[in-house]
């Protein structure tokens, strides 16, 4: 069938037919006779020297090379001199009889060297073969320069390339070494090509693979000859095409191969920085980094040159690591070399104008953001050899760039600032440094309206607030600008999001001292909620910021009064789901709905009292009894159920989103040891949907929530005359949470609960019915 394929007119059929040569002999090898194995060798020869007098294209000779492959693969020790057999027969232009080639000693001579057509086999030849094929490219390699030879010595050096990959594993021993040897001889023949640009991108290559996998195979001779390329003219020439953005193959292969030799080299060269040779090579390697295009755009260079930078920083820091305190002498000239590589750095990662931006694909996107990334590591990297020296000199950048009104050069070194966040201490450098940078224009410019300043400069300004935070905690006199500014930018899409974080992150350490610009807080977010582009995520943070702020004041009075209003601002977000609602507007009354709600879950959260808040041992326990005893408070929670039991008339009693979030406003109180707005009577709960109650004891609340939610349903269960009826319903709703009971286990429940009519063993009935409802496994883990 394979035969009647390959004669087809058709390519396509011949590749199959090709393939099916292939698929036998992986598939039914151990069928063949012993008399068939040879017949099906000079049948596979027989086919490939036909087609390639036929003219066949590269498809179907590349697939009967492979049939040759797996044939070699199967019947190695009968076809040893392969290599040879397979010149000499497409020399002959038919399959040569193996035997009568051994017996004559065919050899290789320039006639037949002229008609290799299938260097793909090569790298499948082993150590039988090594002397032909050594003899083969050295005769390809002294041929007369000609256009009609210059595929085959692009040939020999990809099968040399070829060669020395395959066979790097025997050169550990010496066995090894000595049989691998005579490639060797080889390498002097490349050599020289590095010079011709005829043939130096497939030189290059070949050598640069070679120089990444076996570097130890160049002998020292060959490594000379590399060097004095690397520093020569022609290679000052493909220099200066990558730094002027004229990305040719040559000047690509050119800087893999030196990309490849300083990685392999990168100790020795880090020593030599301060030598002839040493500096050209560096400066050669930062010239990478040189062109002003965009990483993953339009550069496709400087991400491997990176990579290289990152390995030398790595080196340097290993090196300080392991030496004395005295520093080697050429560590000085090491660490001036990679201060001016991140300057470099600093350039390659300016965002390019929004209107270019747009234009970018998502994969050009993402491999920008990538290399931003690798900068980063490279700035953290970097800071255990240069100190807060490179952060001073990233401050002067910025305030350079801010009194130039350069926006994204700005964004560049507030982005490398933010970098080095991590990696800097509290120290009083840091500090005078950030002093100086935040007492500037930075905020005031940023709240300019008057100045169009791209988001992604104002989002990047927003992520340092974000990182330099424990700063603004020490230094207070800069909140209030800084504050001014996140309330400017969370009016910007783009930057909310970031911008609603920062507020709320400084509002929670800087509670305290925000307390007097309470009121300034309450006509931010009036003002920020004329915005109707604000996301729901960002708003709710900044409720929560509020509220962070309204915990930290002392006076009862005064605290009372700031929740009015803040919850006044909750009450809008009510009454426009009622109002959507009533107009048929399901998607509006639920956006509206259901951000009230997340607003009083935020509010209640940080209401909480902080975890590092002092413990006064004076004040005395209040019983679980007088926790919910009626307080000043007590008009706000009424006020808030209120809100609770709107939404859920507007939305439908039996959506669950909204019973989930007005339990988890509940919820917002049960780990307050003192009265406050959100330590709610079990009266209030109780009012609310039993559905709720159960729904937490059947599974959704954690362990220590349970006698929370056990009181109000004590409380219904003693006064209530219907409390059974709505337990039950409750109970055998296709809302309730477990499946890991039945309802037996329901009826058993609601029995015992009922007979205690609400004592204080209630507690320990519910205990374990949401034990049971969790499954054991999950009892002392919750």
């Amino acid at each position: 069938m394979a035969d009647a394929l390959l004669g087809s007119e058709d390519t396509s059929v011949r590749f199959f037919g090709a393939l099916t040569f292939t698929v036998k002999i992986n598939c039914d090898w151990e069928s063949l006779q012993e008399g068939e194995v040879g017949q099906l060798l000079h049948r596979l020869l027989t086919w490939l020297t036909f087609r390639i007098k036929s003219n066949e294209g590269p498809l179907v000779i590349k697939k009967l090379c492979t049939a040759l492959v797996a044939y070699f693969l199967r019947s190695s020790a009968s076809w040893e001199r392969c290599l040879l057999h397979l010149i000499c027969s497409l020399s002959e232009a038919e399959a040569v009889n193996y035997e009568l080639m051994m017996s004559e000693h065919y050899e290789i001579a320039t006639r037949v060297v002229t008609s290799l057509e299938a260097p793909q086999l090569l790298t499948v030849i082993v150590h039988g073969n090594l002397g032909d094929f050594v003899q083969l490219v050295q005769t390809v390699m002294t041929l007369p320069k000609h256009e009609s030879t210059t595929v085959l010595v692009e040939e020999s050096i990809k099968c040399l390339q070829a060669w020395v990959i395959f066979g790097h594993g025997a050169w550990q021993d010496k066995s090894g070494q000595q049989e691998m040897a005579p490639l060797l001889a080889l390498i002097p023949y490349t050599a020289p090509l590095l010079y011709d640009l005829e043939f130096f991108e497939v030189t290059a290559d070949c050598w640069a693979e070679i120089l990444g996998a076996f570097g130890q195979f160049f002998p020292p001779q060959s490594m000379a000859y590399l060097e004095a390329f690397l520093i020569s003219q022609n290679a000052q020439d493909l220099l200066s095409f990558i730094v002027h953005g004229e990305y040719e193959t040559d000047a690509l292969a050119y800087s893999r191969l030196l990309l490849m030799y300083g990685e392999v080299k990168l100790s020795d060269l880090a020593r030599q920085a301060s030598t002839t040779f040493g500096t050209v090579l560096i400066e050669s390697l930062m010239q990478l980094l040189a062109y002003e295009g965009y990483a993953g755009v339009n550069d496709d260079i400087c991400t491997p040159a990176m990579e290289f930078w990152q390995a030398y920083t790595e080196f340097l820091v290993d090196e300080i690591g392991t030496t004395d305190d005295q520093m080697e002498p050429w560590m000085g000239s090491a660490r001036d070399y990679l201060l001016r590589v991140l300057e470099r750095c600093w350039i390659k990662i300016r965002m390019p104008p929004e209107n270019v931006y747009v234009q970018w694909t998502p994969e050009a996107k993402g491999d920008f953001k990538v290399f931003r990334t690798d900068v980063v590591d490279l700035l953290q990297s970097s800071y255990a050899l240069l100190g807060a020296s490179i952060f001073v000199k990233f401050a002067d950048l910025a305030l350079d760039a801010l009194q130039k009104q350069e926006w994204l050069q700005l964004e560049a070194t507030l982005f490398c600032l933010n970098a080095l966040a991590e990696s800097i201490s509290d120290d009083i450098v840091a500090d005078a440094t950030l002093s100086t940078l935040f007492s500037s224009e930075l905020f005031a410019a940023m709240t300019n309206g008057a100045i169009d300043i791209p988001s992604k400069t104002q989002q990047t300004a927003v992520n340092l607030i974000i990182s330099f935070s424990s700063f603004f905690e020490r230094h207070t006199q800069y909140l209030l600008s800084m504050l001014s500014f996140l309330f400017i930018a969370i009016r910007t899409p783009a930057v909310a999001a970031v911008a609603a974080k920062a507020i709320l992150s400084t509002a929670d350490s800087c509670r305290k001292t925000l307390v007097s610009e309470i009121d300034a807080f309450l006509d931010h977010l009036d003002n920020v909620l004329i915005s109707e582009d604000l996301e729901s995520g960002s708003q709710e943070r900044v409720f929560g910021a509020i509220a962070a702020v309204i915990q930290a004041i002392p006076s009862e009075e005064q605290k009372i009064w700031s929740l009015s209003k803040l919850l006044a601002f909750v009450g809008r977000e009510v009454d426009q789901c009622i109002e959507f609602a009533e107009y048929q507007a399901p998607v509006g009354a639920e956006e509206r709905g259901m951000r009230a709600l997340r607003c009083l879950i935020n509010i209640g959260k940080y209401m909480q009292e902080p975890d590092d808040s002092p413990i006064d041992l004076e004040a005395k326990a209040v019983s679980q009894n007088d926790l919910y005893l009626p307080t000043i408070w007590t008009p706000s929670q009424r006020r808030m159920v209120e809100y609770m039991h709107k939404v859920q008339a507007a939305l439908g009693d039996d959506n669950g989103d909204v019973v989930e979030a007005i339990c988890q406003v509940f919820r917002t109180g049960f780990r307050e040891k003192f009265p406050g707005p959100f330590v709610f009577s079990p009266r209030f709960i109780e009012d609310y949907v039993t559905q709720a109650i159960i729904k937490n004891i059947g599974g959704d609340a954690i362990r220590s929530e349970l006698e929370n939610w056990a009181s109000p349903l004590r409380q219904m269960v003693s006064t209530q005359i219907r409390s059974k009826q709505w337990i039950k319903e409750a109970l055998f709703s296709n809302s309730f949470p477990s499946y890991k009971v039945g309802d037996t286990e329901k009826k058993q429940f609601l029995e015992q609960v009922m007979h205690l009519r609400g004592s204080k063993k209630t507690i320990q009935i519910v205990r374990e019915f949401w034990m049971a409802c969790r499954g054991t496994s999950f009892a002392y883990t919750s």
